[in-house]
């Protein structure tokens, strides 16, 4: 069973293997994800007189806002960067705390403090093929063992190759991740915060990430 399931990627990132490597790891209580559908819409004129019913028509674009809250506690924990040979470091709740408010305010040009990608895992059993991922029992999927059910990051991809599958009629498909290091969502942290708190070393948490292409 993993220790955690939560992870934020620095910029820096760039490891297929180990995702203890320039990120910083979340005991998350809860995870929200909220997601918007953007579509503009406008009353036909004159359109009752003829139906006895107006009509509303709706043009949709593609177009959505992703979001995900996620609250939760930080304690000390170790930490490793590319910078220093990917040694481990251990790092108290405070000093943690500190790495992701320094994160959420640096840019997009400090690649060891900024962040641009949220790693949620999630448990699954159906790969990017729609057949049954290695390890899962296929007679009784939902017997398959905590240990030996698959993990891949959470994402709004759908399964299939390019006009494929759940994919038909997109012509550049997204590729459905089918690894627990696949890409998660990418975007920005817009907010963070933490309380500090005589009574314990654990830092209790909020944060929100916005799902989005950044630039630069």
């Amino acid at each position: 069973m993993r220790e955690f399931y939560v992870y934020l990627k620095l910029q820096q990132f760039n490891s297929d293997t180990d995702l203890q490597v320039d990120t910083i790891p979340l005991r998350a209580n809860s995870v929200s994800i909220s997601t918007d559908k953007t579509i503009p819409d406008f009353s036909v004129p004159f359109s009752g007189l003829t139906t006895g019913e107006s009509t509303t028509l709706a043009l949709d674009l593609g177009m959505s806002s992703k979001r995900v809250s996620i609250s939760g506690f930080i304690n000390a924990t170790s930490l490793k960067r590319s910078h220093t040979d990917s040694e481990s470091r251990t790092f108290t709740a405070h000093e943690i705390a500190q790495l992701i408010a320094s994160g959420v305010d640096s840019t997009g040009l400090a690649s060891y403090q900024a962040f641009d990608e949220l790693v949620v895992l999630i448990p699954s059993y159906v790969g990017s093929d729609y057949e049954y991922r290695s390890g899962v029992n296929v007679l009784k999927p939902t017997s398959t063992s905590e240990a030996d059910t698959p993990l891949i990051p959470f994402n709004f991809r759908a399964r299939g190759g390019d006009n494929e599958k759940d994919n038909k009629n997109i012509v550049f498909a997204s590729q459905f991740p089918d690894s627990v290091t696949a890409t998660g969502l990418k975007g920005y942290v817009r907010s963070f915060s933490v309380d500090f708190a005589a009574d314990t070393v654990e830092l209790s948490f909020s944060m929100e990430f916005v799902v989005a292409t950044v630039i630069p």
